[in-house]
């Protein structure tokens, strides 16, 4: 149960709202869902990429210089700068969608937006991506968010699925999308009088009006000002940049400054001491943590006691984004290593870092290497080392959990070593999936109780694996605190 006040606005608020599809919740997409603007951001793509010509782009900030003066209605600009596209198929548009955003807008998505999606899902509510945008950019946002229901902007197309440089009418913008919600909610059987609407631009104040719960957010002057006429509740987001130069910077100190500094003070150790390993855990034990607190992250970990509580073992972690290694060692802390895909080795943050390491490197496309990467990991335990491994085998967009493979599980059983699960809670909070680039927050992690594989049976070990994976789900689900028996 949610002990949070139930603000107008939050999470709390969703999580204690009547459950059912009866209700719809509407997000806009630029500055609600996204930090900026993404019309801005594809026009950057496809003029580096020649997918927008020169002289097409000048027509466009001529339809937008227009637009802002007053002598153009917004209708007629998009209608007129989707012409550029003519002759293009749909499939390659959403290609390039997709494409532009991996590479940059996924990276742009506020955290605290995210969360009430999920949290509407949780309820069972409908969740509608509703935005002025095309489905070119709004498409992609709503298959990684996992929302089902789009109300955008479409491009006409032939018979044959070629863009005739249109966009259906009427264009949905202001108006236009109180309209089209209207038209949604009928077709679904939803009352307005129930549904959510987050939106920031003053082009959305006339379906503010028409929902019961207008929730403004990042609004714009005149919907601030309606909004604090009529009492809405006002939310302002501030923790995504429109260009990530401030990510950047950080993730240039720690991998420039931060591993040297770190690597010098494993090589003093490991000359003293005499050990390798030793210096490893310098390394292991500073450089992650001191990485992620330059970029502002910290960690919020219960069942802090259970890593420690078995070693050598193996730590199985749910992998989301590609800052999770980074957060995982920074738990684990020391005598530990670990295994990735051979495609890592040449990333030069993680590459650095596993090499420094003695990460195991598998090339799953070769099957000789591969076995004798894992028989290397074997051996390592035997030393009584641990091994830190994500059963899925790659990263998910979503709070979902993977299925899990039986790698993990076999080492943890020929070795003789339990297997200690290490729950992530929100790390796509602050890096995108496939992005090195990392904005300040708190991750919650849950160090789950090690559990003793030796004397599986081989016929129950998918239903077993099932079953661990399973735990992923309840504490993604219910988030335990400190003294709660799952840690």
């Amino acid at each position: 149960m949610n002990s949070a006040p139930r603000v107008p606005g939050t999470v709390a608020e969703v999580l204690g709202s009547p459950e059912g599809d009866h209700i719809a919740a509407f997000f806009d997409l630029d500055g609600t869902l996204v930090a900026g603007y993404t019309v801005t951001i594809y026009t950057k793509a496809g003029l580096r990429n020649r997918d927008i010509g020169v002289l097409d782009f000048l027509r466009m900030v001529g339809l937008g210089l227009s637009y802002q003066a007053g002598a153009a209605p917004f209708e007629s600009l998009v209608q007129q700068a989707s012409s550029v596209f003519r002759g293009r198929t749909l499939d390659e548009l959403h290609a390039l969608g997709e494409k532009v955003f991996g590479d940059q807008v996924a990276d742009l998505l506020y955290p605290e937006t995210r969360a009430l999606v999920r949290a509407h899902r949780e309820r069972g509510h409908r969740v509608v991506l509703c935005s002025s945008a095309t489905s070119m950019q709004v498409q992609p946002v709503a298959d990684y968010l996992g929302i089902d229901d789009v109300v955008c902007n479409q491009f006409v197309v032939d018979a044959d699925g070629t863009l005739t440089g249109g966009l259906v009418e009427p264009v949905i913008w202001g108006e236009g999308k109180a309209t089209a919600a209207q038209r949604y909610a009928a077709s679904a059987g939803v009352d307005l009088a129930d549904c959510y609407f987050y939106a920031d631009g003053d082009e959305d104040v006339a379906l503010m009006h028409l929902v019961g719960n207008p929730r403004p957010t990042n609004p714009g002057p005149l919907m601030a000002k309606v909004a604090k006429k009529r009492g809405w509740p006002i939310s302002r987001y501030s923790t995504r940049g429109i260009d990530g130069r401030e990510s950047l910077v950080r993730n240039l100190i720690g991998a420039s400054l931060l591993a040297p500094i770190t690597a010098a003070g494993a090589a003093v150790v490991g000359a003293i001491t005499g050990s390798k390993r030793s210096g490893l855990n310098v390394v292991t034990g500073l450089w992650p943590r001191a990485l992620l607190e330059a970029q502002g992250v910290k960690l919020n970990v219960v069942g802090a006691h259970n890593l420690d509580a078995h070693r050598p073992a193996i730590f199985i972690f749910n992998h989301r984004t590609a800052m999770d290694t980074f957060i995982v060692s920074a738990v684990v802390r020391t005598d530990f290593t670990g295994v990735a895909k051979h495609e890592l080795k040449s990333n030069p943050l993680f590459g650095t870092f596993g090499r420094a390491m003695d990460i195991a490197f598998i090339d799953r496309e070769n099957t000789d290497a591969a076995v004798s990467s894992m028989q290397d990991v074997e051996r390592v335990l035997a030393k009584g080392i641990s091994v830190v491994v994500s059963p899925e085998g790659h990263r998910y967009d979503t709070h979902e959990v993977g299925a899990f493979k039986k790698g993990a599980f076999r080492m943890a059983m020929s070795a003789g070593v339990p297997v200690v699960p290490i729950v992530i809670g929100n790390a796509d909070d602050v890096a995108a999936r496939d992005s090195m680039t990392v904005n300040p927050g708190t991750v919650n992690i849950a160090v789950l109780q090690p559990i003793s594989v030796s004397q599986w049976p081989e016929e129950e070990l998918v239903e077993r694996i099932d079953g661990v994976r399973d735990l992923y789900l309840d504490v993604l689900s219910n988030w335990p605190a400190e003294g709660d028996p799952r840690v």
